[in-house]
């Protein structure tokens, strides 16, 4: 006896949908030559008004294409297709939301040590009558240290030393250089945040393959102050150096990566957008930028 499919019946109402599909769908991811458990969003549009649904098993069926398999944009396109072909006559649009976190290897900053870093992501495909785009986001964490708090610790450290100083003409060197080593001398430093950058990157239409580790390598390298993983006091010292000679606001921080994106091979436009999570206040630091992303807000 056959089983009976009610998605064949119709709708009480007639009406065409933007989107429907599946979410939170556990799926084996390969991204940057890495296995990681990723999530998928999968749907289609539903564009004759009179069908009452989707065939969502030929949606999820389909996925296994991505399976343990390296995610390119190729391969992207490729599941998109077979959406909308195996929807014919239903559906005009197809999308398709990964997401997971790539693990990847960093070294400390001097010691031969080395940790693991995740960064969270998530690689959009669309597929339209107008054509195929992919876009990738990601976040990436790093340490920002406000100018004007270092500003006013050295403004208190001048002060200090004119305390202790006070009616010397000169002041021997020995003295100088053990005063600067007491905490009596660095009576105060600047704050630092944890802070992230994220961001929404417009691939390419020739891009082969998914710039991901380029792209966090070139962001932690214009921030100059990545988050670390396994360190030594050597490095500890290096990344104290590093956060002192690279001061930034976030505006700082959101120009340099808005100048080093646009130089990036692979992304066509981008939205952007930094946050210094403040020691200081109770509220973070935000700033946007955007580029070649036309139709949205910055």
């Amino acid at each position: 006896m056959p089983l009976i499919d009610v998605a064949e019946g119709h709708a009480h109402q007639s009406a065409s949908l933007a989107w429907v599909g599946m979410e939170g769908i556990d799926l084996p991811l390969r991204v940057a030559g890495r296995s990681l458990a990723g999530r998928a969003d999968a749907g289609v549009s539903l564009d004759d008004p009179d069908a009452r649904g989707i065939h969502m098993s030929r949606l999820y069926l389909a996925l296994e294409r991505l399976a343990d398999q390296e995610l390119t944009p190729a391969r992207l396109h490729e599941v998109l297709a077979h959406f909308l072909d195996s929807h014919a006559g239903l559906s005009r649009e197809a999308f398709l939301d990964l997401h997971g976190e790539v693990l990847l290897p960093r070294p400390a900053l001097v010691s031969p040590l080395a940790g693991w870093k995740a960064y969270p992501f998530a690689v959009r495909g669309r597929l339209t009558p107008e054509g195929f785009e992919a876009r990738l986001e990601l976040s990436i964490g790093y340490s920002s240290t406000c100018p004007c708090s270092a500003a006013l610790a050295r403004q208190l450290i001048q002060e200090r030393f004119d305390l202790d100083f006070a009616g010397e003409e000169s002041v021997d060197r020995q003295a100088m250089r053990d005063w600067l080593g007491r905490e009596r001398g660095i009576v105060a430093t600047p704050h630092s945040q944890r802070s992230q950058a994220h961001l929404r990157l417009r691939l390419s239409a020739d891009v082969e393959a998914l710039p991901v580790v380029e792209v966090i390598d070139r962001v932690e390298a214009t921030l100059g102050t990545a988050l670390q993983t396994a360190v030594k006091r050597v490095d500890e010292q290096a990344f104290a150096l590093a956060n002192g000679q690279n001061l930034m606001f976030c505006e700082d921080a959101a120009r340099r990566l808005d100048r080093a994106l646009q130089e990036q091979a692979g992304v066509a436009g981008f939205r952007l957008r930094v946050v210094h999570a403040e020691s200081l206040h109770a509220h973070d630091a935000v700033a946007h930028s955007r580029w070649n992303w036309p139709g949205e807000e910055a």
